[in-house]
């Protein structure tokens, strides 16, 4: 019972927090439609919120003073102003799938507990999660947030190459910071450039993988429709579906074009140029901490631990935008891209010595 009422107090905490985060979005919201979506959510959530604090006092439980976490509430109209809709939307779903999780185990570990109406009421909030994080999925979507990614990934390539590069260079020009800089400029440009026609060619390839599937398939309808049905029980039996439901479900889609495209066939609406614009920016900013204080000062190796300061700093952010944007752990991504960024900077330092030693190249 203890467990179960801990719980219950956290749902209760959590589901207010979430209604006065919502309702801080829309008063920010400029678009009318997500401004009247981040209220519905806000009513739903505070809907939850009285839920659990009605369990709570029907099971004896203590009631805790709701907390608004002040700092998550900056963080998220920070990132909001930062970033926009696209990558709240991505933190806000990660929350979502967070509680849809809790909520099932909490339903099915404690079910014997709950009398049948809060078995239901459960239930409906569960439902409720659910169709929050339809919503999000939606916005994400609609804003784009795969280019929010882009820049983020561009970013961090560029804060680790070119980390690397200049703490390489700094070991056999150690009275030359000027030049490491330059040259860290000229690797960065280089770099940017590259991952920016690499992000293009990626996804303009992948446009024309889809448009030529879609091609084979519109040929196939007209030729043989019954091949397209065998290719699309073939697809659903691959994904689980049982044969007798995946020919089933065949025939009912057999002269269905359209939907029988979308099955088959991943949509992306993914915009090559764009991609690569964010992309190549990206990579070319993250040039920008490491190479900086060598601009600065009179020795490479005094411009070394100011680069690795702001290259550690700008990889911790980015680590936390990564972990944001994608669902995972904030402290271990930190953590790995921190480690392995800075400990590349320091095994290219120690080639660079090495090299230093052999040819004399800072004689030169």
């Amino acid at each position: 019972m203890g467990e179960m009422l801990k719980l219950a107090r956290e749902f209760y905490r959590d589901e207010y927090a979430d209604s006065v985060l919502y309702a801080q979005l829309a008063k920010m919201e400029k678009d009318e439609r997500i401004k009247e979506e981040f209220l519905r959510l806000s009513n739903i959530e505070s809907k939850h919120a009285r839920f659990w604090y009605g369990f709570l006092k029907n099971h004896g439980g203590e009631i805790p003073r709701p907390k608004v976490r002040g700092l998550s509430v900056f963080s998220i109209k920070l990132l909001r102003r930062l970033l926009g809709p696209g990558a709240v939307a991505s933190i806000l779903e990660m929350g979502e799938n967070s509680a849809i999780g809790k909520y099932f185990r909490y339903l099915t570990t404690y079910a014997d507990r709950f009398t049948p109406q809060e078995f239901e009421d459960i239930k409906g909030v569960i439902l409720d999660e659910l169709e929050h994080e339809k919503f999000f999925y939606e916005s994400k979507k609609r804003f784009h947030v795969e280019n929010i990614r882009d820049f983020v990934l561009g970013m961090n390539d560029g804060l680790v190459e070119i980390l690397g590069a200049v703490t390489g260079l700094s070991a056999v020009y150690p009275d030359n910071p000027q030049l490491v800089g330059i040259s860290g400029l000229i690797v960065g440009v280089a770099g940017a450039l590259s991952m920016a026609i690499g992000a293009f060619i990626s996804v303009r390839s992948q446009r024309q993988v889809n448009e030529s599937i879609r091609e084979r398939m519109e040929v196939l309808f007209k030729v043989s429709p019954e091949k397209v049905k065998e290719e699309l029980v073939s697809r659903l039996v691959e994904g689980g579906v049982p044969e007798d439901v995946a020919e089933k479900t065949a025939e009912e889609l057999a002269g269905k074009s359209d939907a029988v495209m979308r099955l088959l066939i991943p949509e992306t609406d993914e915009n090559e140029l764009r991609s690569a614009l964010y992309t190549g920016l990206a990579y070319f900013l993250g040039v920008a901490f490491p190479v900086t204080p060598y601009f600065l000062t009179s020795s490479s190796l005094t411009a070394l631990p100011l680069s690795v300061l702001l290259a550690g700093s700008a990889l911790a952010i980015v680590a936390t935008l990564i972990s944001l944007l994608s669902g995972i752990s904030i402290r271990k991504k930190v953590v790995e891209m921190v480690a392995t960024g800075l400990g590349a900077a320091f095994l290219s330092y120690l080639f660079g010595r090495a090299m230093e030693a052999l040819f004399h190249v800072s004689a030169l």
